[in-house]
């Protein structure tokens, strides 16, 4: 046994990197088949890390992760015999030898290997140090490949994260308007949704913020449309006969790949339902037994794989991750949620939860009788290794951007829409606003 406290001393949380398995939407991804899947570990802190996070990385991905990702590693591959300890050399480069199993690998597959590798390492070194490229190498010592930093970018996470330019949320005309990290005051979308007489309730960017999602005010109705001027709101994407916006739709969310996920909580028919390309047909997607429960909102991760869910059961509410397996055919996809657990087993109550990078989440709840915090966590449900974040009072939704460096965003009773920059505080925007997004 070992002491929390201890534990987090001893132990560092590792991302190690890999594919995800698309399925029957390779296709028609919008970011080819290079889609990266953060799978975090826990390894110790000062033992040849380098070396450890390498052979973490050559063992495949966890239990829970694997049957939606893929290594381009072959089966079996180690590193070489009489490897010492693995470390930068002189230019920051990091040479990695590799057994038998990969003496024969492609040119292109050697690629997508280093580019696991390359991301895998990076966070290991602090400041000014970063990783400039990876060579692996034979057991003989002869060069597989070698792949530069700057052409790992062709494999980067945040190519279906994207670089987020606005915060978006409804204001008290229930339109969509955005904001800007150098902008104090809101301003109206361009096209239908930033309208007068919109009649917004909930709203969603993709993550190009070329393309929006909303839903109506009572709840019953998705459109989707460009966020351009002289775009049209269109014909009714998803309907719900739950009567009610409590029973209506969720706030939908976009992954990366243009996929847009919605759930109807119509009592009578509570579904989740994917939209091919945002605007395309309607998948629904089979969940697992919630024992009563229900679902009240969702979060889809930026690859695609994973979708954090708050559940509703026995007066509590839950935040729950699961795994999306992808099977079928192009025409006929099968989407189902598996392996659902709870990721903030301290909290008894969640109110609302927004990715916050590859593998981590910002939740704001509260444990049995507290008062309600803000904390950051990892897909594992361990505590993010992170300085505690101030909250405001009240939260009712957060969003974050898995660009860690953006501010958080926050509906609260009191203040309305608050806002928190670097090195500042707190601050409202919009006293009346409601529902704060990024893109996603």
């Amino acid at each position: 046994m070992v002491g929390e406290s201890d534990f987090q001393r001893i132990y560092r949380s590792v991302n190690k990197y890999y594919f995800a398995k698309l399925g029957p939407d390779a296709a028609d991804s919008r970011v080819g088949d290079q889609v990266l899947v953060a799978d975090p570990v826990y390894l110790r802190r000062r033992i040849n890390p380098v070396t450890a996070t390498v052979k973490a990385l050559l063992d495949g991905p966890t239990d829970w992760l694997d049957p939606v990702v893929s290594t381009s590693f072959p089966a079996g591959t180690a590193l070489g015999r009489n490897t010492g300890k693995l470390s930068l050399d002189d230019s920051n480069a990091l040479k990695v030898r590799l057994s038998d199993q990969a003496a024969q690998i492609s040119p292109g597959r050697c690629a997508r290997m280093a580019a696991q590798t390359l991301f895998t390492v990076q966070d290991l070194w602090e400041g000014s140090d970063e990783v400039s490229g990876v060579r692996l190498e034979r057991q003989s010592g002869s060069e597989l490949c070698a792949l530069t930093s700057d052409a790992a970018r062709a494999y980067a996470p945040d190519h279906v994260i994207g670089r987020p330019q606005h915060q978006y949320f409804v204001d008290a005309q229930h339109r969509m308007v955005r904001l800007s990290d150098d902008e104090d005051k809101p301003r109206p979308v361009p096209g239908p949704f930033g309208a007068d007489g919109a009649g917004l309730g909930t709203v969603a960017v993709s993550r190009d913020e070329r393309d929006a999602a909303a839903v109506s005010e009572d709840g019953r109705s998705l459109y989707v449309t460009e966020l351009s001027s002289g775009a049209e709101r269109g014909r009714v994407r998803v309907h719900s006969q739950g009567g009610s916006p409590e029973h209506g739709l969720t706030a939908p969310s976009w992954d990366g790949l243009g996929g847009l996920w919605v759930a109807d909580r119509d009592p009578q028919r509570p579904r989740l339902l994917r939209l091919r390309g945002g605007t395309g047909q309607a998948d629904e997607v089979e969940l697992p037994k919630l024992d009563g429960g229900r679902i009240t909102a969702l979060r889809m991760s930026a690859d695609g794989t994973r979708i954090a869910m708050l559940v509703k059961q026995d007066g509590h509410t839950t935040l729950r991750l699961g795994r999306i397996e992808r099977r079928g055919t192009a025409d006929r996809p099968k989407l189902s949620v598996r392996a659902l657990h709870a990721i903030a087993p301290k909290l008894q109550d969640v109110d609302t939860a927004s990715w916050a990078g590859d593998s981590r989440l910002v939740v704001a709840g509260r444990e049995s009788d507290g008062v309600q915090q803000l904390q950051y966590v990892e897909t594992d449900g361990s505590p993010a290794d992170l300085p505690e974040v101030p909250g405001p009072n009240g939260v009712e939704t957060v969003a974050a951007s898995e660009d860690q460096t953006r501010p958080l965003i926050a509906e609260t009773r009191e203040n309305g829409i608050v806002r928190l920059l670097p090195n500042t505080d707190w601050k409202t925007v919009d006293e009346d606003g409601s529902g704060p997004v990024y893109p996603g």
